[in-house]
C-alpha cells in the first residue's frame, strides 16, 4: 500500500507498507533506500522480508524519487544539511514505531545507512537491530585526506552555485548509462529494472548530486570518523559490503564494522558490485540469507 507520511513541517514524503497479518507479524522493518534511489529498486527484497513474517515499510527521503526537489531543477539531488535528512528520519521513526510490533528493525542502503548510523550516533533512533548495505559511511573518491577533501568540496560551493551539479550527467536525461551498471550490479535484468521504472514513473528519475550534498556528505563523513562516535552505538548492526564498490569506501565500512561494539561484517569480492541486494542470485542469496541469520540470532522469533 503507497501513501505519504508528512513529516513535522508538513513535507509529504512517500511510502510503501506491507501491513502484515494482524498479530503474527515476526516484527517490522523499515527501509531507507540511497541517494537518488528509490524504493521501488527493493520491491523484491521487501516482498521476501514480509513473506518472512516481517511488517515492512520503506519510504523515500525528502527531495528524491517521488517526494520532491529540494534544489532548482527536476534532477539535481540537492541538500542544504544531511541534519535535515535525520530529522525526518527520526520524527518517521517514532510514528512507525508507535504504529508497528515489535522488534524494531532498520535497514538502509547507501546514503540510507550512512544516515541511519548518523541517527543512531546522535541517539534520534532507537532500533533493535539495523542492517546496512553499502553503507556510504564514507565515498570511493580520490586518495586524499578526509579533511582535503571537504575543503575542496567547501571551496567549490563557494567559487559558484552550490546547488549545480558536481559531476557531468548522460547526454540524454533519464535515460541509464549502459557503463553504469558496471558500478551497480552484475544482472542485468535487475539492473533494467530500474529503467523501467523511470519510464513508468518519471518523477523517479535523479541524476547527480550538488556540490552542497558533495560538501554536507564529507562534513556528516567526518561526524562518524570523530573518535568514540560509532564505539557508543549498541545496538547489533550487520554490515554488508564489497571490496569492489567504486561508489562507497568498503575500507570505510570496514573500519565502522570494527569500531561498533556490536558490529558484524559480511564481505563481498569482486563478484559483487555496489546494490548488492540487486545483484545475480549466487550473491544475492548469500546476504539474504546472512540478514536472516543475523536478523534470527540478535531478535530472534517470541
Amino acid at each position: 500500500m503507497e501513501g505519504t507520511w508528512a513529516a513535522r513541517d508538513g513535507h509529504a514524503i512517500r511510502r510503501i507498507d506491507w501491513p502484515g497479518a494482524a498479530g503474527t507479524a515476526r516484527g517490522s522493518i523499515l527501509f531507507l533506500p540511497g541517494r537518488g534511489d528509490a524504493y521501488e529498486k527493493y520491491l523484491e527484497t521487501l516482498e521476501e522480508w514480509h513473506r518472512a513474517g516481517w511488517r515492512v515499510t520503506a519510504a523515500d527521503w525528502r527531495g528524491q524519487a517521488g517526494s520532491g526537489r529540494l534544489g532548482k531543477d527536476a534532477v539535481t539531488g540537492h541538500i542544504e544539511d544531511f541534519g535535515i535528512w535525520v530529522a525526518d528520519l527520526a520524527a518517521l521513526w517514532a510514528d512507525w514505531v508507535a504504529e508497528t510490533p515489535g522488534p524494531h528493525v532498520l535497514a538502509g542502503h547507501s546514503m540510507g545507512g550512512h544516515l541511519i548510523l548518523r541517527a543512531l550516533v546522535d541517539h534520534r533512533v532507537s532500533p533493535d537491530a539495523v542492517v546496512l548495505s553499502a553503507p556510504m559511511t564514507g565515498m570511493n573518491g580520490p586518495p586524499l585526506p578526509l579533511p582535503v577533501l571537504h575543503t575542496v568540496a567547501r571551496l567549490m560551493c563557494r567559487i559558484g552555485d552550490p546547488t549545480r551539479q558536481a559531476w557531468k550527467w548522460s547526454e540524454k536525461p533519464g535515460e541509464l548509462l549502459a557503463a553504469r551498471a558496471n558500478l551497480l550490479t552484475h544482472d542485468p535484468d535487475r539492473y533494467a529494472d530500474e529503467q523501467w521504472w523511470r519510464d513508468h514513473r518519471p518523477q523517479l528519475v535523479m541524476g547527480p548530486a550538488s556540490w552542497r550534498w558533495v560538501e554536507r556528505a564529507y562534513a556528516s563523513w567526518r561526524q562518524l570518523e570523530a573518535p568514540g562516535v560509532l564505539e557508543r552505538v549498541t545496538v547489533p548492526v550487520l554490515f554488508i559490503s564489497t571490496s569492489a564498490d567504486k561508489l562507497v569506501s568498503h575500507a570505510a565500512n570496514l573500519r565502522a564494522a570494527r569500531r561498533l561494539p556490536h558490529g558484524e561484517m559480511v564481505a563481498f569480492g569482486p563478484e559483487a558490485h555496489h546494490e548488492i541486494l540487486r545483484e545475480g542470485d549466487a550473491v544475492r542469496g548469500r546476504a539474504v540469507a546472512a540478514i536472516a541469520e543475523f536478523l534470527d540470532r540478535v531478535v530472534p522469533h517470541a
